[in-house]
């Protein structure tokens, strides 16, 4: 495994998501991770099944050290402020105003270490009319118009994973990584701000092009529209996903799959416009047609037609899908306690290496006794 970030010191005071999956990214290309949380019930994200060690906390903790402090006692508070000392970066996602609270705010580290990355997520900024907001995934979603865009408008409800926490954790550490490289080349230590508002309305960016280009409000069905996407079930009853886009070969090669070169006679598909215009209609030609195979034959077919797809696969699937295990996507460690620890690595390789070294997600003050005398390099 090749540590671009080796010798990086990060500390994370973080809880749930946002926080964790930044710290996580950066312990993932190397960085040297150590989470702060509270004695006795550490982020709240541990909590499970009257343990402290969910899969919710496993996803987006692995390769950190866990240290339990409690900064509003005195003793506490002076191990806290070594640590401090030894860090390059320092990550929270507390509302504005707590970290004040328990000694944690940046004027208060930077004073400790004028060389320290302090990195603060919040809701929705530090200072505004909805800074005092509780935020979670499906808020900052809907605030910034992408939960519009995932919802079936027939049945609305929130689906799909913790998209907006997961991806502002992606922009933190993006942010500190810029950071880093602007201290090596400048010797300038940035403040790095951001919100799950800021960068779910930023990942949002195609809607708003839409909107102040050519004043298009896009809805759920708009880009599928567009791109001519698809998911359509097959005869055993397992899915399969298409992305026609805007080749033309692509449609061949699908005609000739489904054995029906006849479909172009129809005006409503004879040109690209056309099957935009008219995607339901041509949905509900293609149901019955995919009805009639099992989906390995239609995956053979399609592939053999340079038609882009892939089956619609349940998590439990992706595993044993062979490109999936050429590309060694799937790792696992053991940990003295709690055992098989099996996760998805890092998908960035540098100079063709695969990062396949993993630790596993740290018990709560595992590594108190170790980091008892400071901030010294993983064993």
């Amino acid at each position: 495994m090749i540590k671009v970030l080796e010798g990086v010191r990060v500390l994370e005071h973080g809880t749930f998501i946002t926080g964790p999956a930044a710290s996580m990214l950066l312990g993932d290309l190397g960085a040297d991770v150590v989470k702060v949380e509270l004695p006795g019930t550490g982020d709240p994200f541990r909590a499970f099944k009257g343990g402290l060690y969910s899969p919710h906390y496993q996803t987006v903790n692995r390769n950190k050290r866990s240290v339990t402090l409690n900064t509003k006692n005195a003793d506490d508070l002076r191990k806290f402020d070594a640590l401090v000392q030894e860090a390059d970066v320092y990550i929270q996602n507390f509302r504005p105003g707590f970290a004040e609270q328990i000694g944690a705010g940046f004027e208060r580290l930077r004073g400790i270490n004028p060389n320290l990355i302090y990195c603060a997520i919040s809701g929705f900024g530090a200072t505004g009319p909805s800074a005092h907001r509780p935020t979670y995934d499906s808020v900052a979603q809907a605030a910034s118009g992408f939960l519009g865009l995932l919802v079936n408008p027939a049945n609305p409800r929130v689906v799909g994973p913790a998209i907006a926490d997961m991806l502002t954790g992606f922009y933190a550490a993006y942010g500190i990584l810029g950071a880093l490289y602007d201290r090596e080349k400048n010797g300038t230590a940035r403040r790095v701000d951001l919100s799950m508002f800021e960068a779910m309305t930023h990942f949002n960016l195609d809607a708003f092009t839409h909107l102040f280009s050519v004043g298009e409000v896009m809805g759920p069905y708009s880009r599928p529209s567009v791109s001519q996407s698809y998911v359509l079930a097959c005869g055993d009853g397992k899915w399969i996903a298409l992305h026609m886009s805007s080749p033309e070969k692509f449609w061949q090669g699908l005609a000739t799959a489904m054995e029906r070169p006849d479909i172009f006679q129809d005006e409503r598909f004879a040109s690209r416009q056309a099957r935009i215009e008219h995607q339901e209609d041509l949905i509900e030609v293609l149901r019955p047609i995919f009805q009639q195979h099992d989906r390995p034959e239609w995956c053979r077919r399609l592939d053999a037609n340079d038609v882009p797809h892939s089956p619609m696969y349940t998590t439990a699937e992706v595993p044993d899908d062979p490109q999936a295990q050429h590309l060694q996507l799937f790792v696992e460690t053991e940990h003295p306690v709690t055992g098989t620890f099996r996760t998805v690595r890092s998908p960035v390789s540098f100079d063709g290496e695969r990062p396949l070294e993993v630790t596993a997600p740290p018990l709560l003050g595992e590594h108190n006794e170790e980091l008892s005398q400071g901030w010294k390099p993983r064993p």
